[in-house]
C-alpha cells in the first residue's frame, strides 16, 4: 500500500488530531484487558480493536510491521496496519481496504474514519478522524508519525508491553462496486501477539541425499514446531513459476495448529537458506516476513540459482547431498477475542 501520498493529502485537509477522555477505565482488578475491549467492541458496532502484546518488539523494528485480522464495516472488508519503520522513532497507523470486490480502476469507497490509540488507565484517547476516499491509487490512509515513542510511553498508552489500536468507521459510501447490502456492520476484538523464537528452538535444516536422482515435481520435508505452528519446508529442485528450470525454489509451508483452538494468523520473521558446506560457511540466506493464514505458504521461486548449485566451487552441492535450512527470528498469533 502508497503511504507517500497519503501523509501530504492528510496534513492539508484531515482534522487536526483530538484527544477524548475514555469512557472506560481499564483495570485488571476489575476486568482483564482483553475483556474490555471485547465488551467495548461489541458496543460498538462499526468499530474493530487490535491489542498488539509485545509492543517492544514493534518499536525496536524487531517487527517492522503488522496488521489486523479482516473485518467487516458496511459489508466491506477492512485491515489496521501499524508500522515502525516509517518515521525513526514514531509508530505510523493506517487503515487499509482489502475487500475483494475493489478491483479494476474505477470502484471508490468514501466514508469516515477515526483512528485512535486508547489509555489503559482512564487517560485521554489519542484520536485523529478523517473522511476520505478510498480507491485503486490509495487503498490505504493514515498518518506516517501517528504516535511517537515517547507519547506512547505516557497516559497508559503502553502498559505492561501491550497497546490497543483501534478505528471507527461510519458513514461507507461505495461507488461502482457490486455491492447490494451494507449492512453487516460487526465491531470485532483481537489479540496480537509478538514473539521472539528461542535459539533452542528456531533452526530446522533439512539433508537431502541423492539430490541428482530426485523425482517429482517438487519435495518436502517432515514437519516440525516452532511456535503455535507446525511447519515445513517444500523443494522444487528445478524451479517452479518464475524459477522453473533455472533455479530452486525454496518454501516455508505453515502446517496444522499444535492446539485444539486454532488461531487465526501467524506471522513469521525468518532466515531461508541454502547451506555452504565447506569451512567459509558463506550461505545463501534470505530474510523473510510473512502472515501465514491457513495452509499458505511464502518463500522463492529463485532461491539458488542451478548453475550456481552444481558449481562445486560455492560448496552447496557436495557428493550429491544438499542442506536446507530455515530460522525463526519472531513469530506473532493473530485471533478474535
Amino acid at each position: 500500500f502508497n503511504t507517500n501520498r497519503s501523509t501530504q493529502y492528510i496534513l492539508k485537509n484531515a482534522t487536526k488530531y483530538t484527544v477524548f477522555k475514555t469512557i472506560t477505565i481499564f483495570k485488571m482488578g476489575i476486568m482483564s484487558l482483553e475483556g474490555t475491549i471485547k465488551d467495548r467492541a461489541k458496543n460498538s458496532s462499526n468499530a474493530h480493536f487490535m491489542l498488539i502484546d509485545g509492543m517492544s518488539k514493534l518499536m525496536s523494528e524487531n517487527f517492522k510491521r503488522c496488521h489486523s485480522l479482516e473485518f467487516y464495516a458496511s459489508d466491506l472488508k477492512w485491515k489496521l496496519i501499524v508500522r515502525s519503520d516509517t518515521v525513526k522513532g514514531s509508530v505510523s497507523f493506517y487503515l487499509w481496504i482489502t475487500d475483494s470486490r475493489c478491483v479494476g480502476s474505477n470502484w471508490e469507497v468514501t466514508c469516515s474514519y477515526t483512528l485512535s490509540v486508547v489509555s489503559q488507565t482512564g487517560g485521554p484517547n489519542i484520536c485523529k478522524p478523517f473522511t476520505l476516499a478510498f480507491n485503486a491509487k490509495q487503498d490505504s490512509w493514515g498518518y506516517h508519525s501517528f504516535i511517537t515513542h515517547e507519547v506512547l510511553k505516557k497516559d497508559g498508552y503502553l502498559v505492561n508491553d501491550r497497546t490497543v489500536f483501534s478505528a471507527e468507521i461510519t458513514e461507507v459510501k461505495p461507488k461502482f462496486l457490486d455491492v447490494t447490502g451494507l449492512s453487516r456492520n460487526i465491531g470485532r476484538a483481537e489479540r496480537l501477539k509478538l514473539t521472539e523464537v528461542s535459539r533452542n528452538n528456531s533452526k530446522f535444516t533439512w539433508k537431502i541425499s541423492q539430490f541428482s536422482s530426485f523425482d517429482g515435481e517438487h519435495h518436502s520435508s517432515h514437519e516440525f514446531t516452532v511456535g503455535p505452528r507446525r511447519w515445513y519446508l517444500q523443494m522444487y529442485p528445478k524451479g517452479t513459476s518464475d524459477g522453473a528450470g533455472n533455479s530452486i525454489s525454496l518454501f516455508l509451508h505453515a502446517s496444522d495448529y499444535v492446539t485444539d483452538v486454532p488461531k487465526e494468523a501467524t506471522t513469521a520473521i525468518y532466515k531461508l537458506r541454502v547451506l555452504d558446506q565447506r569451512p567459509k560457511r558463506n550461505h545463501r540466506e534470505f530474510n523473510l516476513e510473512h502472515q501465514f493464514s491457513s495452509n499458505s505458504r511464502w518463500g522463492f521461486y529463485k532461491m539458488l540459482p542451478l548453475e550456481e548449485l552444481h558449481n562445486a566451487s560455492n560448496g552447496y552441492l557436495v557428493n550429491d547431498e544438499i542442506y536446507l535450512g530455515v530460522e525463526f527470528l519472531f513469530i506473532s498469533t493473530s485471533e478474535f477475542l
